[in-house]
């Protein structure tokens, strides 16, 4: 009986720290922040689709700012290279350093303003009147496939007559649909068509000036840069204790270099890969050379895919006006993917992201199914930057546990040795 009292005291002293007035209020807080987290994931789970309209709206409210960051950060490194070669020219004109810095910057920006806008407006000139040109040929080239059509099946060229008759009642059988359906559908829904159309236009002109407003917030942010970069790093220290704080840096500097290096030099590659199809599409008299070289340019910037992508309408494009051109475009496309993939890619990129091939398939996959074209173009470096955390968390383990960390090590092992943790290997790996 005495054990028994005995056994009860010691374990009460076990537990009396914990009733300590500054473990309470930990222990409070713990359970306190727990309940939260249990209750937020409760209705993160059952009301996705209004915690996602609300997210919706929050981001449409704050496109321009996320345009602006967004185009300061692919604008930075070109504002770099032009501070540095006007940093050489005012050394020598401007004695004061901080003057020189500011006038090289003003200079940066400027350049890149001027950039962006002789970019944009190069894109007009060359896409819209082709544009143009390919919707006014259509319009023209159609209505003599139409009656070329019909005139081969009123004389019979398709084959027998039970070819032209069948031909003849489908054509006669499509056009009743199509009256009735203008009498019965389109007249009555132009109201809700004309309604849908305009808020198309106003979504265009909103986009419009989000654009510019975003160009705005792009030229504070290239201005201001070093004071927010400052801004964030006092933030994160103020918040987690250094060692936190030192691995959050280390793996924001790894995401800025897989993000800038894949998509910059995914600009580049494709920059290169337009002007090649430019080139060849002129070389091959290929009708709208500049808006099938502008299309195969874009599309080029969703890795894998993206030449497929582009290939599809430039191709029918040019089908509509020329069939053959289209046959040896489309062959051009292909060998000229070739070498941007063997060649162009790998000489830009290097092994920016550090993914293998079914990586990168999985990070496209992934990305496009949950956000679309957006996801395509950055689910790979995002897939990346999450791929290195992942990969120093368990080398972190495997330091600890004093096990190797190249992955090369464990391909061929048998098992491991419990006390001195050396790999046994395979007898007849190969």
């Amino acid at each position: 009986m005495q054990e028994k009292d005995n056994n009860t005291s010691n374990n009460l002293d076990r537990w009396k720290p914990l009733f300590k007035k500054e473990n309470l209020f930990k222990i409070g807080l713990t359970i306190f922040l727990t309940t939260g987290a249990c209750i937020l994931l409760f209705f993160v789970i059952f009301r996705f689709d209004g915690i996602m309209a609300v997210m919706s709206r929050v981001a449409k409210s704050i496109q321009p700012i996320i345009i602006g960051c967004v185009l300061a950060y692919l604008m930075n490194p070109l504002m770099k290279k032009i501070e540095k070669l006007s940093m050489k020219f005012l050394r020598k004109k401007v004695k004061d350093e901080k003057k020189q810095k500011k006038i090289a910057r003003t200079i940066g920006v400027v350049g890149v303003v001027l950039i962006i806008l002789a970019v944009i407006s190069l894109l007009i000139k060359a896409i819209v009147p082709s544009l143009v040109a390919s919707i006014t040929s259509l319009v023209e080239t159609m209505p003599g496939y139409v009656s070329q059509t019909v005139e081969m099946i009123r004389k019979g060229s398709f084959g027998d007559n039970e070819v032209v008759i069948w031909a003849s009642k489908m054509l006669q059988e499509s056009a009743g649909k199509v009256e009735e359906w203008a009498q019965t559908s389109l007249l009555p829904e132009a109201q809700k068509y004309i309604a849908q159309i305009t808020a198309g236009v106003i979504s265009v002109l909103i986009t419009l000036l989000n654009c510019f407003i975003g160009l705005i917030v792009m030229i504070y942010i290239l201005v201001s840069k070093e004071t927010f970069v400052g801004q964030s790093k006092k933030l994160l220290y103020a918040l987690f204790k250094p060692k936190k704080a030192n691995v959050i840096l280390d793996v924001a500097r790894q995401a800025d270099r897989i993000f800038g290096g894949f998509i910059i030099g995914k600009i580049v590659d494709s920059a290169i890969v337009g002007l090649i199809c430019y080139v060849g599409c002129l070389i091959m008299r290929t009708p709208d050379a500049v808006l099938v070289s502008v299309i195969i340019g874009v599309t080029n910037i969703i890795p894998v895919f993206g030449p497929y992508i582009g290939a599809i309408p430039t191709f029918l494009l040019v089908a509509i006006q020329s069939p053959w051109s289209a046959v040896y475009l489309l062959i051009y496309v292909i060998i000229l993917q070739q070498v941007d993939g063997n060649i162009i890619g790998p000489k830009i990129f290097g092994s920016s992201t550090g993914l293998s091939t079914f990586w990168v398939m999985f990070g496209i996959l992934v990305g496009g199914g949950l956000f679309g074209f957006p996801g395509m173009l950055l689910g790979v470096p995002t897939f990346g930057v999450v791929y290195y955390i992942f990969k120093m968390i368990i080398n972190n383990i495997l330091a600890k546990k004093k096990l190797p960390e190249k992955t090369a090590d464990y391909i061929n092992l048998q098992e491991m040795d419990q006390e001195t943790n050396k790999i046994i290997y395979r007898e007849n790996a190969e």
